[in-house]
């Protein structure tokens, strides 16, 4: 470890003085902390414009559900099957329900009453909410209209419990895993400028013929962007826990005792980019040709169950019997 000491002072005062490195790992890190934390994935009060053609108690009740659920708002009425179709083309209202003339009568006799929902599919998260909401509205009042005309309860009720996210508040789902997605691109990225620098302003050769070991010479430049990447990780815990009031149900100390290891691999890997490229722009592109796979292969993006798995793996470990999909059998498949 011959000349560690001198390496690590040069590289921390490097560090300090660059000023572009200390605003990429502090400010921008938090202000994607805030801009992603805040954004609630549940769309609710969707704009939602209505044709009520049966303009009756009845008709007013079930649009009063739909409110009810917070995910609808009607914004308007219309007077005209067209001017709905209109409101949905026009991206004025992503929903649009239409209540028959004869609702009431229909409910009154017994008989189907029949309600037009259309949803803008166009994007999915809005017409997954609004559909889901529709749904659970009509099951309601079927089920309620039942149980008036039967004059019974029903014999089996569910209670569900939603278990550690009881709100289902976004915050608590996306922040835990923003963490290990911003720690990885910030330090992967500074890292990786760490010899590329060198080599841009002409010191890499200087640096070669100094009196220092290459092993004093890689961990010099590791040491000082571990310890800026862990400060940054101590900010993003604050900051998700006091600002977002996401809690922390587990131990806090082994979160801060195993993230060394965490923080040491993203560097190293940063060091072998920075290592391989001429420039930082490639360095960058080297950098994000390895973030991206392991960021939408992590289960962040979506869940790791949904990966496709391949039919002719013969793989027997646990994770492969866990994780196939079933397979049909041939005679219901015939069958279907």
């Amino acid at each position: 470890m011959n000349g560690f000491v001198a390496m690590f002072r040069k590289e921390i005062t490097q560090m300090l003085r660059d000023r572009g490195t200390l605003l990429f790992a502090l400010v921008i890190p938090v202000f994607e902390l805030i801009l992603f934390g805040v954004i609630d994935m549940n769309a609710k009060h969707i704009p939602t414009v209505v044709f009520d053609q049966s303009h009756t108690q009845e008709s007013r009740r079930l649009l009063d559900q739909f409110e009810n659920t917070s995910y609808m708002d009607v914004i308007a009425e219309v007077p005209s099957r067209a001017a709905l179709e209109r409101a949905i083309v026009s991206g004025r209202a992503p929903v649009a329900i239409e209540i028959p003339p004869d609702y009431a009568r229909n409910l009154a006799a017994g008989r189907q009453a029949d309600v037009l929902i259309m949803i803008d599919g166009s994007d999915q998260s809005v017409a997954t909410q609004a559909l889901a909401a529709a749904n659970g509205v009509v099951l309601q009042q079927g089920l309620q209209d039942l149980l008036e005309k039967s004059g019974q309860r029903p014999r089996v009720e569910a209670h569900p419990v939603m278990m550690f996210n009881p709100d289902m508040r976004s915050a608590n789902l996306l922040i835990p895993g923003l963490i290990a997605i911003l720690l990885t691109f910030s330090g992967t990225i500074l890292s990786a400028f760490a010899i590329v620098k060198e080599r841009e302003r002409g010191t890499l050769e200087q640096l070669m013929v100094t009196p220092v070991s290459p092993l004093a010479v890689v961990v010099g430049k590791l040491l000082p962007y571990l310890g800026l990447a862990y400060f940054q990780l101590i900010l993003i815990v604050a900051l998700m826990r006091f600002l977002f009031r996401v809690p922390i149900n587990g131990s806090l100390t082994l979160l801060l005792v195993l993230s060394p290891i965490y923080l040491v691999s993203l560097l190293a890997l940063g060091l072998l980019v920075s290592s391989r490229a001429r420039t930082q722009m490639e360095a960058m592109q080297m950098a994000m040709g390895f973030m991206l796979p392991s960021v939408l292969l992590s289960g962040y993006v979506f869940p790791i169950t949904s990966l496709p798995v391949s039919p002719h793996c013969r793989c027997r470990c646990r994770w492969s019997r866990t994780f196939s999909p079933p397979r049909t059998s041939s005679r219901l498949r015939e069958g279907s």
